[in-house]
């Protein structure tokens, strides 16, 4: 009976051991590799620091009006430019222009390494079925698996600074993405498919003309989920060395103060809103541009 009511648990000195022979184990990995791994990563490093030090270092009336110009050429709406301008400048007159530029740096980064990723890997999925079972339970574990354990073996193999947040927030964010283009291209219409063969096209020519172009606003949802979850990712990258609106954040957190996460929450928000409406209005647009709109 005892068999029943007590629960079987391996014993403590050998769990001990086993965690104790995980840590070391990776601890090993991380001296022999992580210097490698470091160097691997110095490109993606230098266009980081390079791009904060222009949107921090140029003259805030410039860098209003490209985004502005950005969000113009995105979106054809001059009420989301106008709303992009006031926030920026809103901003700024409250002393986070800084932490703000810091942000847009590293979620423009990370945005642009999700979709270089996120897209092919999602067209992959669509194509190969084989390919997709392998990397949904990847996926899965990715958006389940709580942030702050995956930022363990982040920090033994590289430490603390702008390319281990950088790669915390990537880990986070690119699953929507890859899912969402998996999504968009499985439901291409198959007699629209049937008559690009029919009129001799390859599976180069369908991908392109054909089942891209119809998946443009499930992929363009994915771009913006993923913004969402990276500026989402934003204070707790902070924690390990991140710059930007996330360093106030945790600050305001420890030390109780409302006013200063408050602002600077707002500020992460209004972010949000400037990159999914822009987003969200250029993928419409090149749906309609490519006549796919009815």
């Amino acid at each position: 009976m005892e068999l029943l009511t007590k629960f079987p648990v391996m014993e403590r000195s050998a769990l001990a051991e086993l965690r104790k022979g995980i840590d070391f184990a990776f601890r090993d990995f991380s001296r022999a590799y992580g210097d490698a791994i470091e160097a691997f990563f110095d490109p993606l490093l230098f266009f980081l620091v390079r791009l904060e030090k222009l949107l921090i270092g140029a003259p805030w009336p410039i860098t209003i009006a490209v985004i502005c110009g950005l969000a113009w050429l995105g979106s054809r709406n001059w009420k989301l430019v106008v709303g992009a301008a006031v926030s920026f400048f809103l901003i700024g007159y409250f002393g986070m222009w800084k932490d703000c530029m810091a942000t847009v740096a590293i979620i423009t980064v990370c945005v642009i390494i999700c979709m270089s990723v996120g897209i092919p890997v999602g067209v992959l999925m669509a194509r190969s079925e084989r390919v997709e079972k392998i990397v949904l339970p990847i996926l899965d574990m990715m958006q389940t698996i709580p942030s702050f354990v995956y930022l363990i073996p982040i920090l033994m193999l590289m430490g603390i600074g702008k390319v281990p947040g950088l790669i915390a927030i990537c880990i986070y964010a690119v699953p929507p993405i890859i899912r969402l283009t998996n999504l968009g291209i499985r439901e291409v219409d198959k007699e629209t498919i049937e008559a690009s063969e029919a009129f001799g096209a390859t599976r180069i020519q369908k991908l392109k003309s054909v089942q891209i172009p119809l998946a443009l606003p499930t992929i363009f949802a994915g771009v913006n989920q993923t913004i969402m979850m990276a500026l989402a990712m934003v204070v707790i990258a902070s924690m390990i060395g991140v710059k930007g609106l996330g360093v106030p954040i945790l600050r305001a957190v420890m030390n109780q103060y409302l006013a200063l996460g408050l602002f600077n929450g707002l500020a992460i928000v209004a972010l949000a809103i400037i990159f999914d409406r822009v987003a969200q209005q250029y993928g419409q647009r090149m749906q309609k541009h490519r006549g796919l709109k009815k």
